[in-house]
């Protein structure tokens, strides 16, 4: 049997999230962001989730899966954590953050690393002040909040791109 992308079930509802804390708020619309990333996977298999589907760009859904395990951990883990980690996905084919160098084979890999991924940021942040900062590598002071919102905007403005791959792709429109 292959493999395909798993089912997702919503874990936060955006209706609860109009009158909670501030970080309830931001650590609420980003998991919204990031399961609706899976959720636009769901289903698929390998193949379908490493195929571009909208010419002439090279784009695919596993490749935004890739590029996003790529951009929380260059936020939260190497910017404010200070972690001293490397790429998510290395080696000469991987190309722009986890964009090129797409394998349908490694696809069931791929989601995995973006899981664990997902965790070790939420733990590399747990407990820690929104107002707490660090200094970008352009040598800019950045607080943890600017992070929550870099990441929510960079989450929509590429569950935008998922949007029109997984229609291209089957005809699925929707948030999952």
């Amino acid at each position: 049997m292959t493999w395909t992308a798993p089912p997702v079930k919503r874990s936060r509802h955006l209706a609860g999230l109009g009158t909670v804390t501030e970080r309830q708020m931001l650590e609420g619309w980003l998991t919204w962001h990031r399961e609706t990333l899976l959720a636009k996977c769901a289903g698929l298999d390998p193949a379908r989730l490493a195929r571009a589907t909208v010419e002439p760009s090279n784009l695919t859904l596993l490749g935004l899966v890739r590029h996003m395990a790529e951009v929380e951990r260059s936020w939260f883990r190497r910017g404010f954590a200070g972690e001293t980690v490397g790429e998510v996905f290395t080696g000469p084919s991987d190309g722009d953050e986890g964009l090129d160098g797409v394998d349908a084979a490694e696809a069931e890999r791929d989601f995995g690393l973006f899981r664990a991924e997902v965790e070790a940021c939420d733990a590399a942040v747990a407990g820690r002040d929104l107002d707490e900062t660090f200094l970008s590598s352009r040598g800019v002071a950045l607080s943890l909040r600017w992070v929550y919102m870099v990441m929510i905007q960079e989450y929509a403005r590429h569950n935008g791109h998922a949007d029109f791959l997984r229609e291209r792709t089957d005809g699925v429109t929707g948030d999952g």
